[in-house]
């Protein structure tokens, strides 16, 4: 996708794996300054080292699973750059498990990241993106929009994030718009460790997974980038509060 991002000022939490990279190469491509964030300070140095320690890109590591980090991170990443205009908060995780086996750290562990982080990460981006008039990307999942036996906790966090994204659009009109992109299944290394491997019989898991939405794949990280960066873009100007799906169908029928 090719849209016109020079000057623009863009943090991605997540962004040293699966889509949030993808997003932050993006981005790049289409002449953004990126502040690229990871969990650890040597998580987010492999990642700018994988991507050639482009001049373009800083490194703004931090923990979202708590309000602190969430503001640290941000006002490095707003420092680095001078400002900010765009925030895309993909920093995601997930674990499988049913209700009987769920225990109070797998619960905070995955709301922590998804539903808090993204909450303190747009709190502590508020001024930034005020004085620029800025937007806001979420992640959210299909699993936010329908229900999953094996991931509850995972589709109450993006059910969280989906809800909250149309909340913070009506608050915060019209200076700043808040939108959220809803993924099926991507191919990264989160879905093959966390769902794929983990499985008693892999390959059988794997066609699961490629046969659960009707177009009968997986996404692609790229395709996802795509959906950011037009909500990210002025081609996307009258649009705050969406959930855009991109799914391959998995909530058609929903």
């Amino acid at each position: 996708m090719k849209i016109d991002f020079a000057g623009k000022r863009v943090l991605v939490t997540g962004g040293s794996r699966g889509i949030g990279r993808a997003a932050v190469e993006a981005f790049l491509e289409n002449g953004a300054r990126v502040a690229l964030n990871g969990r650890t300070a040597q998580s987010t140095a492999a990642a700018l080292a994988e991507l050639g320690n482009n001049e373009s890109l800083l490194s703004a590591p931090g923990d979202v699973a708590t309000a602190a980090g969430c503001e640290a991170m941000v006002a490095a990443a707003v420092k680095g750059l001078g400002g900010l205009d765009i925030l895309v908060n993909c920093a995601g995780v997930d674990r499988h498990g049913r209700l009987g086996n769920i225990d109070e750290e797998t619960w905070d562990y995955i709301i922590d990241i998804n539903l808090k982080g993204t909450f303190f990460c747009i709190q502590a981006s508020l001024s930034a993106l005020r004085e620029s008039g800025g937007n806001v990307v979420n992640i959210g999942s299909d699993a936010g929009l329908m229900g999953s036996e094996d991931l509850i906790v995972y589709c109450a966090s993006k059910g969280g994030v989906v809800n909250m994204t149309r909340a913070m659009a009506l608050e915060l009109a019209p200076g700043i718009r808040v939108n959220c992109v809803c993924p099926g299944y991507v191919d990264t290394d989160m879905v093959r460790r966390d769902g794929i491997e983990q499985a008693d019989d892999p390959a059988a898991a794997e066609q699961k997974v490629i046969d659960y939405a009707p177009l009968r794949r997986m996404g692609e990280p790229a395709e996802i980038a795509s959906a950011i960066l037009y909500l990210a873009s002025d081609d996307a100007r009258f649009v705050t509060g969406a959930a855009l799906q991109i799914d391959g169908g998995s909530t058609a029928g929903q």
